[in-house]
C-alpha cells in the first residue's frame, strides 16, 4: 500500500531447487502438473511466498464476496484487466480442463503433503471445499492470523478507496515486486544453503536446522553403508519424526511448547549428561551429526589371539602375511553410523507425545491421580526434573500408576523443601537427576529406587 505505483520493491533472493524424478512422481500422485510448468522446491523464500499467496487468496475471496458479484461465476467477475478465474489460474490453483468433472487440480504454491500446514493452507486459507476435518495447531494459527489480517486491511481499503484501491494492491503485488532468482544445481548445496542463506524473515529454529542437517547427512553415506532404498527409508523416518514433533509442540493453539526446551530435554535424556560439556545442546548435536563424522574414519580395533601358537618365524619375512595385515588395517568405518541417526530420531518421535502431556496432562489417558500430580508439578515448577518426569511417563507399559505417582510426589516434595524453603541454587543435584532420566529411559533404574533416593 505504501509502494509508489511507478516504483519496484526489491523482495530479495529466491533460491529454488528443481525437483528430482522421485519428487515429481510423488507430486503426480496427489496433484496434476500442467504442461509448461516445472516443479521446484523452495530452499529460501518460503515465508515470502506464503505471505504473498495468502494475500492473493484474500484478494480473490474479497472480490468474489462483493454484493455486485453475488451469483456470478469466477469467469464473469473482473478485477482490473483480468477475470477472477484467470487470476486464480495464474497465481493460486489450476484445474485440468474436463468436460465431465472439473476436479483435477494443482496448487501453484503449497507445502509438502507431510507438513501439518499443507491441508490447512488448501482448505482454510484458499477455501477449497470439502476439506473435512483439518488439524489446527500453533503453526497453522500463523496462517490463520495472516488471513484475518489481510481480510481486515482489504475491507478498510475498500471502504476508503472502493474497488480501485483493491486493483492497485493487486497490480503492485503482481507487477512491482522484484526477485532475484537463484537455482541451486547440486543436491548437497541445498542443505548447506538452507543453513547459511536464511538472512531474511524469521530466524531458523534449532529444530529446523537439525532436521536439515540429518537429512543432509543421509546423502553422504556411501553405498556400502546404505543403499538407495535404505537412504530413502531413513529420510522418511526423519520426516515422520519431525512431523510428529511439530504436531505435538504446536498441538495447543493457545500455547506453543518451546522447540529448544524439548530438544534440550531430549538431549539430556538420550545422551550422557555432563556439566563439563556445558549445556549448549545444539552445538553438541550439530557436532555429533556432522559431515565430518561421516567422512572421518577410524580403523576398527584389531583383536589379537593371545593364546595362539608360538612361532620363531618373523612375520616381517613372510610377504603373504604382510599383505593380509595391510588389508586389515585399511578397513575403515565412519565415526557416525546410520543406525545412530535412526535411533535418535525414533526416540525424538516417541517422546514428543509424553512431552506434550507433561504440560497438558488432562488431555492424556493417564489416571486421574496422575493428572492431578502432573498439574501440581507444573504449578510449583518442574524445573530440571522435567526430563525425568517425561521419561517416567514414557515407561507407561513397564510401570504402574502407583509407582509414577510416588515419583511425582517425591519430586514435588524435593522441589518444595530444597528450593522453595531451603533456597538452594536452582541447579542443585541437577546432574544427578538428569542422568537418572537417562537411566529410566534405558531401563537401568526403577522409579521406586529414584523415589526413595
Amino acid at each position: 500500500m505504501n509502494l509508489h505505483e511507478d516504483r519496484y520493491h526489491y523482495t530479495g533472493l529466491l533460491s529454488l531447487k528443481a525437483a528430482g524424478r522421485e519428487s515429481v512422481a510423488d507430486f503426480a500422485k496427489n496433484e496434476w502438473q500442467p504442461s509448461g510448468y516445472k516443479l521446484f522446491h523452495v530452499v529460501d523464500g518460503q515465508q515470502r511466498l506464503t505471505t504473498f499467496s495468502i494475500l492473493m487468496g484474500e484478494i480473490t475471496s474479497f472480490v468474489r464476496g462483493l454484493l455486485e458479484n453475488d451469483g456470478k461465476k469466477d469467469d464473469e467477475i473482473v478485477l482490473g484487466d483480468e477475470t477472477l478465474k484467470q487470476i486464480k489460474d495464474k497465481y493460486i490453483v489450476r484445474y485440468r480442463p474436463s468436460i465431465e468433472l472439473n476436479i483435477v487440480k494443482t496448487y501453484l504454491f503449497g507445502y509438502e503433503t507431510d507438513n501439518p500446514s499443507a491441508d490447512y493452507l488448501k482448505y482454510k486459507v484458499f477455501e477449497e471445499p470439502f476439506g473435512g476435518n483439518v488439524f489446527e495447531t500453533y503453526y497453522t494459527k500463523n496462517l490463520k492470523d495472516a488471513k484475518v489480517f489481510f481480510a481486515e486491511v482489504l475491507q478498510a481499503l475498500y471502504k476508503s478507496e472502493e474497488i480501485e484501491g483493491i486493483v492497485r494492491v493487486y497490480r503492485k503485488l503482481t507487477l512491482r515486486l522484484m526477485f532475484n532468482l537463484h537455482e541451486i544445481e547440486d543436491d548437497y548445496d541445498v542443505f548447506v544453503a538452507f543453513e547459511t542463506m536464511n538472512n531474511r524473515g524469521k530466524k531458523l529454529t534449532n529444530l529446523e536446522l537439525l532436521k536439515n542437517r540429518l537429512i543432509y547427512i543421509t546423502t553422504l553415506f556411501d553405498d556400502g553403508q546404505l543403499d538407495s532404498t535404505e537412504k530413502e527409508q531413513l529420510r522418511n523416518n526423519i520426516n515422520d519424526a519431525w512431523k510428529e514433533v511439530y504436531y505435538q509442540l504446536g498441538r495447543n493453539q493457545n500455547a506453543s511448547i518451546s522447540d529448544d526446551e524439548f530438544l534440550r530435554a531430549h538431549w539430556i535424556t538420550y545422551f550422557q549428561y555432563s556439566r563439563k560439556g556445558g549445556d549448549d545442546y545444539i552445538q553438541y548435536l550439530l557436532g555429533k551429526f556432522s559431515a565430518k563424522k561421516v567422512f572421518e574414519k577410524c580403523a576398527p580395533i584389531q583383536e589379537h589371539d593371545e593364546d595362539g601358537p608360538l612361532t620363531d618365524v618373523d612375520a616381517r619375512e613372510d610377504d603373504e602375511t604382510s599383505e593380509v595385515q595391510i588389508e586389515a588395517e585399511a578397513q575403515f568405518v565412519s565415526k557416525l553410523a546410520p543406525k545412530e541417526i535412526n535411533n535418535y530420531v525414533n526416540s525424538l518421535k516417541s517422546l514428543a507425545e509424553y512431552w506434550y502431556y507433561s504440560f497438558f496432562s488432562y488431555e492424556s489417558d493417564f489416571s486421574d491421580d496422575e493428572k492431578v500430580w502432573l498439574y501440581k508439578l507444573n504449578r510449583i515448577g518442574i524445573g530440571y526434573f522435567h526430563p525425568l518426569v517425561v521419561a517416567a511417563l514414557s515407561k507407561k507399559k513397564d510401570t504402574t500408576p502407583t509407582e509414577r505417582i510416588a515419583l511425582f510426589k517425591s519430586i514435588e516434595r524435593f522441589i518444595f523443601v530444597s528450593f522453595r524453603i531451603g533456597g538452594f541454587q536452582s541447579n542443585y543435584q541437577s546432574s544427578v537427576y538428569y542422568n537418572k532420566s537417562r537411566d529410566v529411559l534405558d531401563g537401568n533404574a526403577s522409579l521406586v529406587s529414584i523415589s526413595e533416593e
